[in-house]
Order: C-alpha cells, then sequence, then structure tokens
C-alpha cells in the first residue's frame, strides 16, 4: 500500500467520522441528502460482496466493514431516529436518485473487464459512486447555507477522491500488471470536480469556498 492509497482512505474515514459526529452530538442532519447516503450504501454493498469470501488483509476487511456498516447507520438515523430525522429537509432533498441506479446498473452490464456477477457489481459501483454526490450537491445549491461539519465532510471526500486519483496514477507507473481501464473512475474524478466546483462557488452563500459558514 503507497502513501497516496493511505491518506486517500483515511480521508474517507474522516469525513464518514465528521458526518457520524454532526448526527450523534447535534443530533441533527440538516444540510445532508438522504438520497447520497442511500447510494453510497448500495455502492459499499455490492462493491463489498467478496467481504466473507475473499480475505486480503485484515485493515482490508476492517476498512470494507466500517463504510458499510456507517453508511448503513447513518441512513437508519435519518430515517428512523426520532430527534435527528426531525432535521432532515425532505422539501429540499427531492432528486430523485432512483433514475441513476438502473442506467449505471445497464452500463456495468455491458462494459466490464468480465462478465460474472462480482465483476459486474463492483463495475456498477464505481459508476454509482461518480453520480452519487449529485443529490447532496443539489441539496447544498438549493439551501446555499451549510453548518462546519457539512462543509467539512463535502471537503473531505473531494480530498479523499484527489488522493485516490494520485495512489491511480502511482500504481500505474510502479506496478507494471496494474492497468485498471474502468471508465468509472475517470467519470468519479470529473463528478468530485463538479463538488469543488460548486463547494467553493462565491455564488453559494454561506459556503466555505469564499464566505463563512453559517453556524
Amino acid at each position: 500500500m503507497n502513501i497516496f492509497r493511505l491518506a486517500g482512505d483515511m480521508t474517507h474515514l474522516f469525513s464518514v467520522l465528521v458526518l457520524l459526529l454532526k448526527i450523534h452530538t447535534i443530533k441533527s442532519c440538516a444540510g445532508i441528502s438522504l438520497k447520497t447516503q442511500e447510494l453510497y450504501t448500495i455502492v459499499f454493498a455490492t462493491r463489498y460482496l467478496d467481504l466473507f469470501t475473499d480475505f486480503i488483509s485484515l485493515y482490508n476487511t476492517v476498512m470494507k466493514l466500517i463504510f458499510l456498516g456507517s453508511s448503513c447507520s447513518i441512513v437508519w438515523y435519518m430515517r428512523q431516529h426520532k430527534i435527528v430525522r426531525r432535521s432532515y429537509d425532505k422539501d429540499q432533498d427531492t432528486f430523485r436518485h432512483w433514475f441513476l441506479v438502473l442506467p449505471c446498473l445497464v452500463l456495468a452490464c455491458l462494459i466490464n473487464e468480465k462478465f460474472t456477477f462480482k465483476e459486474v457489481m463492483w463495475t456498477f459501483s464505481l459508476y454509482l459512486e461518480a453520480v452519487a454526490i449529485l443529490p447532496q450537491l443539489v441539496l447544498l445549491q438549493r439551501t446555499r447555507n451549510i453548518d462546519n461539519l457539512t462543509g467539512q465532510y463535502v471537503l473531505l471526500l473531494g480530498a479523499y477522491r484527489g488522493l485516490y486519483i494520485l495512489n491511480w496514477i502511482y500504481r500505474y507507473f510502479t506496478e507494471p500488471h496494474y492497468i485498471h481501464w474502468i471508465p468509472g473512475r475517470t467519470t468519479k474524478s470529473s463528478s468530485y470536480q463538479l463538488e469543488f466546483f460548486v463547494y467553493n462557488s462565491g455564488d453559494m452563500q454561506g459556503c466555505v469556498g469564499n464566505r463563512p459558514l453559517k453556524d
């Protein structure tokens, strides 16, 4: 494992911890898109189908369990917790996220490295993760104001993707047999470039790009 992969994993982990911190301490999910969190749950559930069949390392297994478990936990809190769910703004979070799932599944069936169930599901998870952030971006644009923890969560997600891009580049040049052609990675990178653009746009009042956050 190289430093970029480790830093990317840790940044991703911190983004999840920030979001859980917001939910547990403030008992609020204001500014967080349930639609995006549901898509991430599907992403991890379909990507980690090998969790109980293929052992790679203790680190790998633990990280998979953390990301899958935390995603399910966040969705549960936003849907079921009697206090947290009151702060969820479903009137603004109206992106029809289920319309993203079928096209990603069809694309995964058509464009994959090997037509097996696990491989298609893994490829599907890449495509879906590329667009899973869209409901969150739309919500930020509509509400225009985000608190500190929500802003940090979005920023850490973007940093996580940036570090993973460096990881892919590093592995491409240092590992002779490392050739991952999956176009979902390119799409995913573009999606997070859009995220940074929206996040730092001066047109969004209260966003952390050029103006102070709303506390």
